[in-house]
């Protein structure tokens, strides 16, 4: 991806240190002290412009976010979208959000083990040529890793408009053993989900009548044993 940016952007955002985190290392492990508290931490790998994390910090007070991205433009331009929602609100400055300049090769050296409860994949690029496939952000060498970084509770939740991403995605998982749900091949087919909080790129898409495919992974063990009672409400088991 190449992108444009302002004169000065590294500055702007270096200066951003209530919102922006630009050595990963500094705070691996220690992103309940970056919040000030010890609620749960969701991550989205791979921000974009930062749409999706920013209003889910708005919808989920509770949770701390934090949105990943190894552009400095996409950084600048999320951190603006972030303040800019959070404005509305009262706050001059997002108060359970971190925008993180990192790259996602390098997640072992941002988070520890069991610190993250949910990590977002949207929209991740679908690198579609096969001699490719290890770069994809749902590749098994990318999931054991956040395996390890996610806790007790710990989810992945995935959306793409790619139908070959979305394939190689499934069977990815399925050959890890990993429980699926909410697998969706159409997501906004009968209405928008005005649950869920769309992307740039989803807004995009469905509005050219394009399928979003997503599903939700469940990792932790209580997670697990969250969901095996759902079932058994659900199918009265």
């Amino acid at each position: 991806m190449r992108l444009r940016g302002r004169k000065g952007i590294l500055e702007s955002i270096a200066s951003q240190t209530d919102l922006v985190v630009l050595d990963a290392a500094q705070y691996k492990g220690k992103w309940r002290e970056f919040f000030g508290n010890d609620r749960p931490i969701y991550a989205e790998l791979g921000m974009g412009k930062g749409q999706f994390i920013s209003q889910m910090s708005v919808r989920n007070p509770e949770i701390n976010f934090i949105g990943v991205d190894m552009y400095d433009e996409l950084i600048r331009r999320a951190s603006e979208k972030a303040r800019a929602v959070w404005q509305e609100k009262g706050e001059a400055a997002p108060p359970n959000l971190a925008l993180l300049r990192a790259n996602i090769e390098n997640i072992d050296e941002m988070f520890e083990e069991n610190e993250l409860e949910r990590i977002f994949l949207n929209f991740s690029d679908p690198w579609p040529k096969s001699k490719h496939a290890r770069r994809r952000l749902t590749h098994p060498r990318f999931v054991e890793r956040y395996i390890d970084k996610l806790n007790e509770k710990g989810e992945i939740h995935f959306k793409t408009d790619s139908q070959s991403l979305f394939e190689f995605s499934l069977n990815s998982f399925a050959d890890m053993g990993l429980v699926m749900r909410n697998i969706s091949l159409n997501l906004h087919k009968d209405e928008p989900r005005e649950d869920l909080v769309f992307t740039e790129y989803e807004t995009k898409f469905h509005q050219m009548g394009q399928p979003i495919h997503r599903v939700e992974v469940v990792i932790g063990e209580a997670a697990l044993a969250q969901h095996r009672e759902q079932l058994k409400t659900k199918y009265r088991m």
